[in-house]
């Protein structure tokens, strides 16, 4: 609040915000991927809990969601946890 004025565009608003998760990678090398394939958890330690490289399951942090200039709903990748390069 800045001389009585709400900096928020609307009090509903519901914008993008990083999240630990759980997201099914085929390939690493991408920045973004569907949200179908996100399942949002609680904490860095639930994500690598449930995380398994082996079937491309990663614990990561994400962004999102948010729409592409297609209409998918995307994540954006911020960080994943336990990839080996």
């Amino acid at each position: 609040m800045i001389n009585g004025y709400s900096l928020d565009p609307h009090p509903r608003a519901n914008f993008a915000k990083e999240q630990f998760a759980v997201v099914r990678i085929p390939r690493v090398k991408r920045e973004r991927v569907p949200a179908a394939s996100v399942e949002i958890v609680e904490d860095l330690e639930t994500a690598m809990a449930q995380a398994n490289p082996d079937k491309k399951f990663y614990a990561t942090k994400v962004v999102g969601p948010a729409r592409s200039s297609e209409g998918t709903m995307l994540y954006y990748l911020v960080e994943i946890y336990n990839y080996e390069a």
